[in-house]
């Protein structure tokens, strides 16, 4: 396992997988009981594993509170990461949920309890609720950092142009900055590279990637009926659902025969290798509800793609990145004299 440090807004150093606990609780439809879910707990950090990603609403508390009990023995190893927003309750109530001041605070409160702990390294914010301005959001994250009780703050799932706007307003305010983001990628959903990612290069924000292999899909084993999400009507999936995810995981299946790997652990090389050609950090969540499924995870971190196994993935998964991307692409030669190979562009970029 290697180990980065969460961006270039932080000095917080974190593995290169974040061990998500969504699946550590029995109260939705799928999930691990609290002895299964050490067994995983305990491999991820026999391999290394430092990160931790959990969220009030995951499995309504529960996984709060089975990895309160799991990080007793050494709080401060770990790097603990948790969300609010969403309910944490069954049946929720107007006044315990969005992003409001309110609910933040509640929110944090009720997290450090289930995870018997004073503070959290990193907090999100779960989803843009649409209604609570970005500053009494930024300003109340500020105050939980004033306070000791959370050393880090940061989005999930928001959009490119609120991201900035909330980095903007705190670096302008003195309050304490947003480091990173969290958002869906895989080989199956890049629209992250439209804007959220070159957004995250520029500002020098961390990535975390959750659904890394969208939900099995990029595992193959739907294709011989194997069983999980898209077997489970309940549950949110991806479905091979168009010519291109067809192509990509015949590609992936491709290279698996030529490696020896598995599907999953192609799909994560080729997450591992897009993250050092990135500016940004990109950090996989990876969510194993079996410790078989872990496994998988720990050996794609000795999986090596050649670079035209890469480029093929790259090619057969690669998005049309729309306007204006595209129409920029285009002229870019113009804009740069007729010559754009006359200028080289810094790795790591101005702000």
């Amino acid at each position: 396992m290697r180990y980065t440090t969460f961006g270039r807004r932080s000095g917080l150093r974190v593995s290169e997988y974040a061990l998500g606990t969504g699946n550590f609780g029995t109260q939705w439809a799928s999930g691990t009981d609290a002895g299964d879910a050490r067994a995983i707990f305990d491999r991820y950090a026999e391999a290394g594993g430092t990160f931790l990603d959990t969220a009030g609403m995951y499995q309504a508390g529960e996984s709060e509170t089975i990895l309160g009990e799991l990080l007793a023995a050494d709080r401060d190893h770990f790097v603990v990461s948790t969300k609010y927003g969403a309910s944490d309750a069954a049946q929720p109530h107007v006044s315990r949920t969005g992003s409001g001041r309110k609910n933040l605070l509640a929110s944090v409160e009720a997290s450090l309890r289930r995870l018997r702990t004073e503070y959290v390294d990193l907090l999100w914010v779960h989803f843009p609720d649409g209604v609570t301005p970005i500053d009494e959001i930024v300003r109340g994250m500020d105050d939980l950092v004033r306070s000791g009780k959370v050393h880090h703050v940061a989005l999930s799932n928001y959009p490119a142009w609120q991201v900035s706007a909330a980095a903007t307003l705190a670096d302008l305010r003195g309050w304490s900055p947003i480091v990173g983001i969290q958002t869906e990628y895989s080989l199956i959903e890049r629209s992250a590279e439209r804007e959220l990612l070159p957004m995250a290069e520029g500002l020098g924000l961390a990535v975390n990637l959750w659904s890394p292999l969208s939900g099995g899909l990029l595992t193959g084993k739907y294709r011989t009926g194997g069983e999980g999400r898209a077997t489970d009507p309940s549950r949110f999936v991806t479905l091979e659902s168009t010519d291109q995810r067809t192509a990509v995981i015949d590609a992936i299946l491709t290279i698996a025969d030529e490696t020896g790997a598995t599907a999953a652990q192609v799909s994560m090389a080729w997450l591992r290798e897009r993250g050092t050609r990135s500016a940004a950090a990109l950090i996989p969540i990876i969510g194993p509800r079996t410790l078989p499924q872990l496994d998988d995870y720990l050996a794609a971190l000795d999986v090596t793609l050649t670079d035209k196994q890469y480029a093929h993935l790259d090619e057969v998964s690669a998005i049309d990145l729309g306007v204006p991307h595209g129409i920029n692409a285009a002229i870019r030669g113009n804009l740069l004299g007729g010559d754009p190979s006359r200028f080289v562009e810094p790795l790591t970029p101005i702000v």
